[in-house]
């Protein structure tokens, strides 16, 4: 092979890199269509605890347990901040199930499913709930 060549070679091979490097650190949001536990269930999560509706948690199929998401209302720019204790959902086209007490906070207990955007959050000290400021 000639330098050229080499060149060539060596540049795609870093664009792949530089791809793959953009596309873990975008692996760490999501969107999709969620849903809430409903008002009458009761029993253990996954990881073994007993669900309680005032937490704010939420069910994913793969993140690990103790993961922090920030979950947002695109619409409403309403966020909170919840724990992955659970497995779920298990419907096809949803990507998290959120604790009534998350559902309440993004109130979206009215209408039942919601589109919202999710990232990974550091760990933090305690979960919260954001209201936008007004404009």
């Amino acid at each position: 092979m000639t330098f050229n060549t080499w060149t060539i070679a060596g540049a795609a091979l870093l664009g792949y890199f530089l791809c793959a490097a953009a596309f873990a650190e975008n692996s760490r949001q999501f969107s999709g269509v969620a849903a809430y536990y409903s008002t009458n269930y009761s029993g253990r999560t996954a990881d073994g605890q007993d669900y309680d509706p005032k937490k704010f948690t939420a069910a994913h199929r793969t993140l690990p347990f103790g993961t922090h998401l920030r979950v947002t209302d695109p619409q409403s720019r309403r966020s909170v901040v919840v724990v992955v204790n659970d497995r779920g959902p298990f419907t096809k086209d949803r990507v998290l199930d959120l604790s009534l007490a998350a559902a309440k906070a993004l109130r979206m207990t009215g209408r039942g499913l919601m589109r919202v955007t999710a990232a990974v959050e550091p760990a933090a000290a305690f979960t919260t709930a954001t209201i936008p400021a007004k404009p």
